[in-house]
């Protein structure tokens, strides 16, 4: 029995549309895998920040600067007898730069502490309390500008390292 040429012909062909079928879906899939990784990869790398997701900007850890001031010797109003008030105070302030200004503006500075100091009775300041309150006033009085229109200093603390009242 002679095997007909055209069957032979048929049988051959037959397999070679389903190898053509399972080599365009393996690179149907292939692509859709590759574009949704790569698509994946843009949106996680050019994801917008979430506005309600808080992002804390940390400062670098520098050394606080510290403008000591020299000895205040002051009398105290009479409260019902006349006391004296020895005072050191160092201020703390932003940076070096906020520390030159500081200096350089020195006699205003001094001015300003006088000015407040010499408006309190002993009885007002004798009390940690009454400390507190003092260093409050004496930071809103430094930290005001001294020129008109000018930017306030940047203090965050006063620090009194002596304390005397006589």
């Amino acid at each position: 029995m002679a095997k007909d040429p055209k069957t032979d012909a048929a049988v051959a062909e037959a397999p070679a549309p389903a190898s053509k079928k399972k080599l365009i879906i393996i690179i149907a899939a292939a692509v859709i895998l590759l574009g949704g990784g790569g698509g994946a990869a843009w949106f996680f790398t050019h994801q917008k920040a979430d506005p309600k997701k808080e992002v804390k900007h940390e400062e670098p850890a520098h050394a606080p600067v510290f403008v000591t001031l020299e000895t205040f010797t002051i009398n105290l109003q009479p409260d019902p007898d006349e006391k004296f008030l020895q005072l050191e105070i160092s201020l703390q302030v932003a940076n070096l730069e906020e520390a030159e200004l500081m200096k350089a503006q020195m006699p205003a500075v001094r001015n300003r502490l006088l000015m407040l100091l010499t408006s309190k009775k002993a009885s007002d300041i004798s009390t940690t309390e009454g400390k507190k309150l003092l260093s409050d006033e004496i930071i809103a009085e430094v930290k005001k500008p001294f020129t008109h229109g000018g930017k306030p200093q940047e203090v965050s603390g006063v620090f009194f390292t002596s304390f005397v009242i006589q």
